[in-house]
């Protein structure tokens, strides 16, 4: 039995990312019946910016650390260890600011430790999180994969650089985009998230 971890980031109600990335992740569990899907949507469970006493918690053993720093550390504990237990990953969000949204970096911050999703040997950085597959959905109301606004895309390198560096390394993308050149582009943008969505699931 699989599991798929679904992250889902953009505070939009009706977000596309959103829309998107959970018909993929229920597709993929169609593929491999008796899997699950875990959903952690990051605007619901929103997680706490790092601080000091975070840091100071995951820099301590386990077995040293004050009922405070437990404390500190507990929810990425959780979340490292939920990341660790999926074998696939769907990730949904909005390109906003050329790149992606706060929830999820700060889930990316919570999840990027040392000893636990990646360790460092005598070549530089080990990424431990491997044996998955990532999918990243990303929306946006112009066109970012291609074309004179491709290097304002940020989320799509910064995203296969970080699963990259924890060990996860075939990841599929996404785009729908377009989405503010009017509502029949928005369509076509749609529809072709979704055909392609459909390619990779059976492929899966």
């Amino acid at each position: 039995m699989s599991s798929i971890l679904l992250l889902t980031s953009s505070p939009r109600s009706d977000s596309l990312s959103t829309k998107i990335a959970t018909e993929l992740a229920e597709k993929l569990k169609a593929q491999s019946p008796g899997s699950t899907v875990v959903h952690r949507d990051l605007t619901t469970t929103a997680l706490p910016h790092i601080d000091e006493r975070f840091t100071m918690a995951i820099r301590t053993p386990a077995d040293a650390r004050t009922a405070e720093q437990n404390e500190a550390a507990k929810t990425s504990d959780a979340l490292t260890q939920e990341l660790l237990a999926a074998d696939t990953l769907v990730i949904g969000t909005g390109l906003i600011n050329f790149s992606i949204y706060s929830s999820l970096k700060s889930w990316i911050d919570n999840i990027a430790r040392a000893g636990m999703t990646f360790s460092y040997g005598e070549k530089g950085p080990v990424g431990l999180a491997t044996g998955k597959k990532a999918y990243i959905v990303l929306a946006s109301g112009g066109v970012y994969s291609n074309g004179p606004a491709a290097p304002l895309n940020h989320a799509t390198p910064y995203l296969k650089s970080v699963l990259a560096f924890i060990g996860i390394t075939e990841v599929e993308t996404i785009f729908v985009e377009g989405l503010a050149f009017g509502p029949e582009a928005a369509e076509n943008a749609i529809a072709a998230a979704r055909t392609r969505a459909d390619e990779l699931a059976t492929a899966a």
